[in-house]
């Protein structure tokens, strides 16, 4: 049986579809500027340009599911929930930049997801604190406070945010220290 070679050639011709505006979507940003200040490009550009500050915790909440059980009739509340959730977010950002700076200038690592890491998230640092535990009691009337599970890497962590060690010492507690009575 003798070959049979056999060709193909495709030719297209391509054009570039521009996609209408009902396409495009929408993307809503909430400013105290003034329209003369900048325009919506230029605020929108500024937006697009934010990947290391407090916009990637807002991920979570471009899921409509994540806060549509909220119901706020208020536009003063609204305001609210949005400077709460950025106030957090930027605390949250300012413990991440601060623990991943402390470890890169004294070249240490903590426990990450996959190992010991020098950039770990805020999470990380977070879930780092989880074992430690606070105990407030008392001893002939006299409160008292105990922290059990500290770890090296909490004391990394600790200086890195520069909180206070004396707290993680067993201090005893202030005189407007809420504590439990405990039965006889």
């Amino acid at each position: 049986m003798p070959q049979v070679e056999g060709r193909y050639r495709l030719v297209a011709h391509c054009e570039t579809l521009v996609p209408s505006e009902a396409a495009y979507g929408w993307t809503v940003l909430a400013t105290t500027l003034r329209p003369e200040m900048c325009t919506d490009s230029e605020m929108l550009r500024a937006y697009q340009e934010q990947h290391i500050t407090v916009e990637p915790g807002f991920r979570w909440i471009k899921n409509p599911a994540a806060i549509s059980p909220v119901w706020l009739e208020k536009a003063e509340r609204i305001a609210a929930l949005a400077m709460l959730t950025v106030v957090g977010l930027l605390v949250y950002a300012v413990i991440q930049r601060q623990v991943r700076l402390y470890l890169r200038e004294h070249e240490r690592h903590i426990p990450g997801n996959k190992g010991p890491t020098a950039t770990p998230t805020a999470a990380v640092v977070f879930a780092l604190f989880r074992p430690v535990t606070l105990v407030h009691f008392a001893v002939d009337n006299a409160p008292l406070l105990e922290v059990h599970g500290i770890q090296e890497d909490h004391r990394i962590v600790w200086e890195a945010v520069g909180i206070d060690h004396a707290w993680y010492q067993g201090v005893t507690a202030r005189q407007n220290s809420r504590l439990l009575a405990t039965p006889p």
